[in-house]
């Protein structure tokens, strides 16, 4: 359990969780697992992102240091320190190691990924981050976890793909991320209801944001067993196992009631399908 808490609270699990989905997409794509600079990108990418929130509060708001949100960035802040430093001269590396046009797809998921997490100011008056923006939330981290995950690979390869198989993958991993994102913001209504932001919980309710979810996954497994049934077919038990453990935790209230329960356990279901996938791959494949 410390480890698991040590990989969490450094963010290395959601990273690792981050290049699980893409090794994903290579067995998907009909590749092997290989290694290419992309995946480093994508996980110190991953791994700078989810601590530059935490960065602007250490810089910008030490009093917010005391509270028991950030307890553990309080009591490990040199090693904070390091993890940042290490994230941004992995990521400068892996980018030197890239192809050109990697990096041109990557960009513009990067400038959301930057804007979503930093405050944009004016003439030193501070105005907004995209995070803010009603709704806007959720669908920016679904659709950049989604673009990200399976565009690199592809451009990498470099070889062309039947549109309707990379589009169905698309709203596929957009789904999922889309449904596992949602009890992140029913989690956050008080903080979000205080600040003025609109979520889909605080509009619809916890109830229907919940149906919301449960039925999110619902679609991403119909789309998935119609996708599967032909090709690739070693995904398809992959992504069952995958989408009715899901629903389990989703539902399940004594997980819910866990301090490692969305850090943990919703994000765990990235890395878990990630590692379902790879497991058919090497029996079924």
């Amino acid at each position: 359990m410390k480890i698991l808490n040590f990989l969490i609270n450094t963010n290395l699990y959601i990273s690792l969780a981050a290049v699980a989905l893409t090794v994903e997409t290579q067995l998907q794509l009909g590749m092997s697992p290989q290694w290419h600079p992309y995946l480093f990108i994508i996980f110190f990418a991953t791994l700078f992102d989810y601590n530059l929130h935490r960065l602007v509060t250490v810089l910008t708001n030490k009093q917010a240091l005391n509270g028991d949100k950030h307890k553990w960035l309080k009591e490990y802040l040199s090693l904070f320190y390091v993890l940042v430093a290490f994230s941004v001269i992995g990521f400068l590396i892996a980018v030197c190691l890239a192809k050109k046009e990697v990096l041109i797809t990557l960009s513009p998921f990067a400038f959301i990924t930057i804007f979503y997490s930093l405050p944009i100011f004016k003439n030193q008056q501070y105005l907004f981050r995209l995070r803010e923006i009603p709704f806007l939330k959720i669908f920016l981290i679904a659709i950049v976890w989604s673009a990200t995950t399976i565009l690199l690979p592809i451009v990498q390869s470099g070889k062309s793909y039947e549109l309707l198989h990379v589009a169905l993958m698309l709203i596929e991993r957009f789904l999922f991320v889309f449904a596992i994102t949602i009890p992140f913001d029913i989690r956050d209504m008080n903080g979000d209801a205080q600040s003025g932001l609109k979520t889909i919980p605080l509009v619809v309710g916890v109830r229907q944001s919940m149906l919301l979810s449960n039925t999110l996954i619902i679609f991403f497994f119909g789309l998935s067993a119609w996708h599967y049934h032909t090709s690739h077919l070693f995904v398809l038990p992959a992504f069952i196992l995958s989408a009715i453990s899901t629903l389990y935790f989703l539902n399940d209230k004594t997980l819910q009631k866990k301090s490692f329960y969305h850090y943990g356990i919703l994000d765990g279901t990235m890395l878990f399908q990630g590692i379902l996938v790879w497991i058919c791959y090497l029996l079924l494949g």
